[in-house]
């Protein structure tokens, strides 16, 4: 957990700091809080998956996924 863990904290750090110097897009695996969320967020990681966002789904779902998402954004 990274947002309670100094060490897995500072390893996140230095990978997002790493990832934008070398002008990388950093995106976080494996997030399942809203407060992991929000502590990527806040140190300057702005894409993430996990379960926070959904459940594995099969490829004939992903359409309707991707449907949700768009009727969301709008």
């Amino acid at each position: 957990d990274v947002h309670s863990d100094p060490g897995n904290a500072a390893i996140a750090c230095a990978m997002i700091t790493l990832g934008h110097s070398l002008n990388l897009e950093v995106l976080a695996e494996g997030v399942e809080t809203m407060a992991e969320r929000d502590w990527l967020r806040a140190a300057g990681c702005r894409l993430a998956q996990g379960y926070l966002f959904s459940r594995p789904v099969g490829a004939s779902a992903v359409p309707g996924l991707l449907g949700e998402v768009t009727a969301r954004a709008a």
